[in-house]
Formats: C-alpha cells, structure tokens, sequence
C-alpha cells in the first residue's frame, strides 16, 4: 500500500491533510490511470453531506477536466451508488468524495474501475506515484479539456437498480431508519417508503457539520430508543455513505454485521443460493458466527481487517457473500462493493418471508463478549512492529490456554491501534485489554 493511499482510500483532516490541491492532483492521475482501460469515457464523481465535500469537489472535478476527460456529477449519493452509476452508465470510473463513519473534519477519496469495483493496491500506487512526479498526464487546451454534467437523476438511478436487484414488499412493516446525517438521507427513507413501509426516519437532515455526529451505524443508541418509542419492527443504522448497515431488533437490542451475515446466509443455503457454500469475513468476526456457520454446514473463511480483503477473496474463490462485523457486508452477485440499503432489502426480505421477529432470527447466534479499544499512536506501523508488543500477546495468549482471542491491529484510515480480546469472562477481558493499552502506549 502506498503512502497515501489507507485501506478505503486517501483519507486524513481536509484542508490540512487533505488539501484542495491535493484533490486536484488525485483527479489529474486517477483519471489518467483510468482512461487507460476506457480512452474518453467520462467519471462519475459523487460525495457525502460534509461541509468540506463542495471544496474537494471543485478541486478534483477541476483536475479531472484538466486532463481532458468529462465529469458526471452525481452530488450527495450513497458511495455504492456511485459503483451502480459507474457500470450503468459506462464511465470509465467512479470516484466519492468521503470518510465514511469518521468526524465531520475528516474527508477522503477514493477511486473506483469501470467495472465497479475498488481499485487494486497496484492501481493505486500507480496513481500515487504520479501525483507525486505529474509530468506526463497531459494538459489540453481549447476543446480538449473537460467539462461537468450533473446527473440529475442519481438517486433514481440507484433507488431503481436497488428494487430490481432486491424485489421485496414491505408493507406491515414499520421501520425506524438512522440516516447518520449522511448520504444515505436522500434514498434510504424514500426507498422503504416506496416499497410499502411505515418508515420513521432520524438523523436524515445533514447540515454539512452533524454528519455521523452521535448517530449513526457507530452510535446506534438513539436509534434504538425510538425503535422502542415506536413500537418499530426493525432500525436500520447506517455509516456516513451508507456502504455499512448495523441493525436494532424489536426489543431494541442490536443485531451487528456478524448477525445479519449470519441471518442472510441461512437464507441464502436454504434457497441454494449460497455459492460454494461460503461466507467471507475478516478476524474481527465473532467467534459465535463461526460456531453458529458451523452448525449449518457452512464454510467459513477468513481474512484480514478491510472490505477489499474480503472482496479479494471471494473473487479469489469465487464466492458472493461476505463482509465484517461493522456492517460492511458484500452481495456479490448484485453489487460489487459494501452496499447498506442493499443490506437492509436483503435482512428485511428474509423478515418479510419468515414472518420470524428479527431478535429470533438474531438469536441463532450467541455473540461471545468481545472487547475492543483504541489507542492513539504516532507511527502505527512501529508499535506493530514491536517484539515487546509481540510478547505480551504472546504471554497472555499461553497464559489464557486458547480460552481468549487476542487481536491487535492498526487503524487503516486513522492514527490509531486496535486492541481486541474476545472470550467467555468479560471481566478478564477488561484485564487483558488494559495492559496491553498500556503497553501500546508505551511503545507509542
């Protein structure tokens, strides 16, 4: 992986990391790279609801007409929805504008292929490469550069292909949906409504700054009080470009990405529709997912932290389902990326057809505690490279006799450590976590 580029793209504080400028190079040789596989198509360029979205938008809509190729602007639409819009519309790529789950000062960018899919860690070096030695990426004049046309019906488009891929009737159902403030506030709503739902929306109106503020896929507590408060069926909680889903049951309890892998597997066995009899995750998955696959007869591989680890294996393998506990879930055959509203059609098309409440379709799965914290950290990559942080695992680990999981990992888009224990005593995992946050720190 480059310098620039994290695990979902370029991502760091915009207008200090994330600089206009820097924007405009991105667009320069992103779509240079690109135009490669696809000589003249134009991108597709959509964004988040941050306040720091019209900045780097103009920034790298300028750049990428200044290589000389056209831009469709798709504004504020979920980041899976540039994928569908980047394959139905023939571009030659898709780029958002966005963070994802991360504060309102945070933004990114990240590039998509013509054929819908994130681009490869080689790709992705080799734009970096040429923002940092430009020379090469030509700069026409006249009617050679390019120009931006907004796609007026970008949501329509999405909303549209989301009905014909997860054909589902909701009627009865009443469904409370947490918007995070985010990309998800102009579909998700209007989709379960058009699908026959009682929908009872919060958080759905971004002001630029209240994005993933306190609400959201990372904050599900207000979605499930107003879950309770009106008597919902079901919460949908998703991220800040809504690729992430997270769940709350009729009791008002959360049914996390695990749970909902879980749920649609099932489904998808039971209709012979699960490819290879698998499903993907990634080391962060709970230990009860595994156990409860198990009981199924369903394979289970796993991967390293990221959706692109998952993506890489099902390909690999050639399955079509998997994701991570956070939500991020992939339903291969439909979409080629994380898709949240697409998530939510296939856990509330499994509800519908069951008649089954979601807190007993969730109870198939008994979640072990799981304990996880941050810590902040200057150079992520020499703590993990540490051996005293090595050993400490390495002793608690032998100390514990295989009863606890003990993961330790980098952030992939902040400055961060993750220290996770997984096991059946919670207060032991409080124990584990805390001295190995101390030697963390130390070693920070």
């Amino acid at each position: 992986m480059g310098v620039m580029f994290g695990t979902d793209g370029v991502r760091g504080v915009a207008n200090r990391d994330l600089t206009p400028e820097l924007a405009l190079k991105l667009g320069r040789a992103g779509v240079y790279v690109l135009s490669r596989r696809t000589p003249g198509a134009p991108l597709v360029v959509g964004r988040d609801t941050r306040v720091s979205g019209d900045m780097l938008e103009s920034a790298l809509i300028a750049g990428i007409c200044s290589a000389g190729i056209n831009v469709l602007k798709a504004g504020v639409i979920p980041t899976p929805a540039v994928a569908c819009l980047t394959r139905v519309l023939g571009a030659g790529g898709g780029v958002v504008i966005s963070a994802s789950h991360n504060p309102v000062a945070d933004n990114g960018i990240k590039f998509f292929g013509p054929d819908g899919f994130k681009l490869s860690d080689e790709t992705e070096a080799e734009i970096e490469r040429l923002v940092f030695s430009p020379g090469i990426i030509p700069s026409p004049v006249g009617d050679g550069v390019g120009c931006c046309m907004t796609v007026s019906d970008a949501c329509d488009r999405y909303i549209e292909f989301l009905k014909e891929v997860a054909p589902v009737d909701l009627s009865g159902l009443r469904i409370a949906v947490d918007c995070a403030n985010g990309a998800a506030s102009p579909v998700v709503p209007r989709l379960l409504s058009e699908l026959g739902a009682e929908v009872a929306p919060v958080f759905h109106t971004p002001n630029g700054v209240n994005i993933n503020n306190a609400c959201g896929s990372t904050y599900p507590s207000a979605l499930q009080e107003v879950v309770l408060s009106c008597k919902a069926d079901v919460g949908l909680a998703f991220d800040g470009d809504a690729d992430r889903l997270i769940a709350v049951d009729e009791k008002g309890s959360l049914v996390d990405g695990d749970q909902i892998m879980m749920i649609c597997a099932r489904d998808l066995k039971a209709r012979g529709k699960l490819v290879k009899n698998t499903v993907v995750v990634t080391v962060m998955s709970n230990l009860g997912l595994h156990l409860a696959l198990r009981e199924d007869g369903i394979n289970i591989i796993q991967t390293q932290v990221g959706d692109r680890c998952v993506l890489e294996e099902l390909l690999r393998i050639g399955a079509t389902f998997g994701g991570e506990q956070s939500g991020h879930i992939i339903f291969l055959d439909n979409q080629t990326t994380g898709d949240g509203a697409l998530t939510a059609l296939k856990l509330l098309s499994v509800l519908k057809k069951s008649g089954v409440a979601l807190s007993k379709l969730a109870s198939r799965m008994e979640r072990l505690p799981q304990l996880l914290k941050n810590v902040p950290v200057v150079d992520k990559q020499k703590v993990m490279a540490s051996p005293l942080l090595m050993e400490a695992i390495r002793q608690r680990e032998q100390k514990m006799n295989g009863q606890v999981r003990i993961l330790v990992r980098p952030s992939g888009t902040e400055p961060l450590v993750r220290v996770m224990a997984e096991g059946k005593d919670l207060e032991e995992l409080h124990i584990i976590v805390e001295e190995l946050m101390q030697v963390v720190s130390k070693l920070a």
